[in-house]
């Protein structure tokens, strides 16, 4: 009699796609363990993820908003969540691998800093020389390396492919050209990697959207110049409040963005005569919004961009931000040994700028401005 991870195998050999991938055909890790009985070797890589020490940080990390600017706002975790929600009903309607999906979606901003893109490029510009900074790289690592929760490998162990999602994540505020020799530059990602990519746009679309309006940062005004925002805005019922209009149009934008990425996508792979992982492989990314729904995506963020990222007081937090990760830096380069132990025993490794590097990338917002005063206010208790 099959186990349940065989009977779910089988399953997935019946209903997925032939492009699709097959836990039961991954490429392994790099450790060899047991198979597990009752999931799939993907389930296992994302209850992984979700148990990992990371991955609970993320809720105090920076999406837009620093954490302490309100309760509302997201979060890292909450970003990571709505991805792994778009995903997954993406993922199902194009018949693919949904566990992968959703193990990918929950990690891939797993090795972000505090402070969100003002910490990373801060990060980024103090290891000039020593490697420089990147989140994607990151998240490689913190899987692979940083994770302590296994006494007989080091990191997580997951499967080549949910790693490979991880450091082939890209958006415009993602970059793949850091890839390493282990996962082929060369190559396009899977079906269920590229998937994350478009969810994880669609996500910070629409939540920061949510969230600018709800900060007053951006206004129903400013917005009806935008056209993908007039169009869901108008569909809703007037006679609601403003607050209300928002939320329908918001879930009216996520609706459209999603439906047009699965239609255009099932189109083009077919189109595209697409019937193997090699073809997949082989072909630019498949996975992709019309032509028309590009454009409008494109003014979108360009507002976005203009009106909510580059907004004074968004501004004036970030320049905050970066001058305190610089000085955590600073401060620990001088004198390592202020270093947790367990950071100390990585510098003969890895050196102690990398180890630095990994110390402050892993600390959340709230730690970091704690951390700063415990190390420059003198009454501040340790």
């Amino acid at each position: 009699m099959k186990n349940l991870r065989e009977q779910l195998e089988e399953i997935e050999r019946q209903t997925l796609a032939p492009y699709a991938i097959l836990s039961g055909e991954s490429k392994g890790r790099v450790h060899k363990e047991l198979p597990p009985e009752y999931r799939t070797h993907f389930m296992r890589d994302r209850d992984r993820i979700i148990h990992a020490t990371a991955f609970r940080r993320l809720e105090y990390k920076t999406q837009v908003f620093v954490n302490h600017e309100g309760d509302y706002y997201r979060t890292r975790l909450t970003h990571a969540l709505e991805v792994q929600q778009i995903a997954r009903t993406i993922a199902r309607a194009l018949s693919l691998n949904e566990s992968l999906t959703e193990a990918i979606s929950l990690a891939h901003d797993i090795g972000h800093t505090p402070f969100g893109h003002a910490g990373e490029s801060k990060l980024n510009e103090l290891m000039q020389g020593f490697g420089g900074f990147e989140h994607n790289v990151q998240g490689l690592r913190v899987v692979d390396y940083l994770e302590h929760q296994y006494s007989n490998f080091r990191g997580l162990n997951l499967c080549y492919e949910t790693r490979e999602g991880i450091i082939k994540h890209e958006t415009e505020y993602d970059s793949v050209s850091h890839v390493n020799s282990e996962f082929n530059a060369n190559l396009s990602p899977s079906l269920e990697a590229q998937i994350v990519n478009v969810a994880d746009e669609i996500a910070y679309n629409a939540h920061d959207l949510d969230d600018g309006l709800k900060s007053k940062y951006l206004d129903l005004n400013q917005l009806k110049n935008v056209e993908i925002w007039s169009y869901v805005f108008d569909k809703t019922d007037s006679n609601l409040n403003d607050q209300g209009r928002i939320y329908t149009a918001i879930r009216e934008f996520i609706n459209l963005e999603t439906s047009n990425v699965i239609e255009n996508s099932h189109k083009f792979i077919q189109e595209n005569e697409i019937e193997s992982l090699k073809d997949v492989y082989s072909h630019p990314p498949l996975i992709q919004f019309s032509s028309r729904l590009k454009s409008l995506n494109r003014k979108l963020k360009d507002f976005l961009r203009e009106n909510l990222y580059r907004h004074y007081k968004v501004v004036k937090m970030q320049e905050k931000a970066k001058r305190l990760v610089e000085a955590l830096f600073s401060i620990y380069i001088k004198k390592a040994d202020q270093l947790p132990p367990q950071f100390q025993e990585m510098l003969p490794e890895f050196g102690k700028e990398r180890v630095v590097c990994d110390y402050i990338a892993g600390m959340t917002d709230r730690f970091a401005q704690d951390e700063y005063e415990r190390l420059f206010l003198p009454f501040r208790k340790m």
